[in-house]
């Protein structure tokens, strides 16, 4: 933990300043070991591995950390890095530019192995943090320890231990995935000072009733409870038909037959996928067996979010034909 850190932090308990009373261990600028408490409440958090934590796993909901405990899983085995990332992040974030970023500072609410924490530092955020429930805040660590203005946070979203100071918070794929997904966006949004401005990628509902129907029960049944090892050996073989599929079928036929490819299943998604390469693709198929929990969300669902924060210039855009990008301004 870096120690400007301090200036946004605050108890989750209270809402009290957090005070550094403890340093054990240091390397360069970050904190490695130490202990925070609150001024208000004397609350104590750990620095653990230079992480604060702000979460203790055997005493949250039992949904919430079967959730965390399995992504925790796949954001420390699944550390590749792939060259379509920076492009992939920009479509979740429509209509945000990496411009946008600058010297602000930024909350991220999930930040799994902190691969989108990264690019907001290097695209000249002022300071960024990434927030997640999950062990994935250990990979996240090693990958942003080098860069001066990236911190990496673990908490529960419904809790987050932040003083109301960000000029723009972003989650992408995240919210879908907690007990109650509109509930942990108004959290969110909660962190972020009146004229900044907010993002959020979900599952949209619409488009996506074959999952629902058919996927969903197969993950809410087996995939989800089976050991996280097992279910990486097993999810090989439904990646092999998406990676041929869109290799061979999808990404030909849309350079070659737009108006044939368009009556493709699930086209504009596939043919996305076929950019990237197996590993990637892997971490998709297992990214969607993997959850406990996943709700598909539909547009008037989803406009309802804003509506709830009193956000303005709201855009919700249709992504690939299976899920909502939002962008709001905060005005209170």
């Amino acid at each position: 933990m870096k120690e400007k850190l301090l200036d946004l932090l605050a108890c989750p308990n209270c809402g009290g300043d957090l005070l550094l009373v403890h340093v054990g261990a240091r390397e360069e600028k970050e904190i490695i070991e130490g202990l925070l408490s609150c001024r208000k409440c004397d609350r104590e958090y750990k620095i653990v591995r230079g992480v604060p934590r702000f979460a203790d796993l055997d005493k949250i909901e039992q949904d919430k950390a079967e959730t965390a405990e399995n992504f925790g899983w796949q954001w420390t085995h699944f550390t590749q890095a792939d060259a379509k990332y920076n492009e992939q992040f920009l479509g979740w974030l429509q209509p945000v530019k990496p411009e946008f970023f600058w010297d602000k500072l930024v909350l991220e609410g999930g930040c799994g192995k902190g691969r989108h924490t990264s690019l907001a530092a290097e695209w000249g955020a002022k300071e960024v943090v990434g927030v997640d429930l999950s062990a994935a805040v250990e990979s996240a660590f090693q990958a942003t320890k080098h860069l001066p203005n990236a911190h990496v946070v673990q908490a529960d979203i419904f809790k987050l231990p932040f003083k109301k100071v960000f000029d723009y918070a972003f989650s992408v794929g995240v919210l879908h995935h907690t007990p109650d997904p509109q509930k942990a966006f108004v959290s969110l949004a909660g962190k972020v000072k009146k004229g900044g401005a907010i993002s959020a990628w979900i599952y949209g509902a619409e488009n996506n009733e074959w999952i629902t129907s058919y996927v969903n029960p197969v993950r809410e049944k087996f995939t989800s409870k089976i050991g996280q090892p097992t279910l990486y050996q097993l999810s090989k073989l439904p990646t092999l038909g998406v990676y041929l599929a869109s290799k061979l079928i999808y990404k030909p036929l849309n350079r070659t037959s737009k108006p044939l490819a368009g009556k493709l299943f699930y086209n504009d998604y596939l043919n996305h996928l076929g950019t990237f390469g197996w590993r990637e693709q892997h971490n998709i198929v297992f990214d969607h067996l993997v959850a406990p929990t996943a709700f598909y969300i539909s547009r008037e669902d989803f406009e309802n979010w804003w509506r709830e924060i009193g956000a303005s210039d709201v855009q919700i855009i249709w992504h690939n034909r299976n899920s909502w990008c939002g962008f709001g301004k905060i005005e209170k």
